[in-house]
């Protein structure tokens, strides 16, 4: 997938564990880990907001765009 959360990454800088950043932003530990581990499809504008904020960062912080061989088609020609 071109999207990568590096949310691991913030979380080590910021020196914040799995648990407690689920509680400050108010999901689960079990939803946390599916984005920590890139296996999330989409992420709402809300939780990214609220992960920001806990980890006083910018959504770019957090994403990044990849590009690769894995890439779809282009949709815009």
């Amino acid at each position: 997938m071109p999207i990568v959360v590096n949310l691991d990454v913030m979380m080590a800088k910021r020196h914040i564990g799995a648990g407690e950043l689920a509680e400050q932003i108010g999901i689960t530990p079990a939803n946390l880990s599916i984005l920590k581990n890139n296996k999330a499809k989409a992420v709402r504008f809300s939780t990214l907001e609220a992960l920001c904020r806990a980890l006083d960062c910018q959504p770019a912080d957090l994403l990044e765009y990849r590009s690769g061989p894995e890439d779809g088609p282009d949709l815009h020609p």
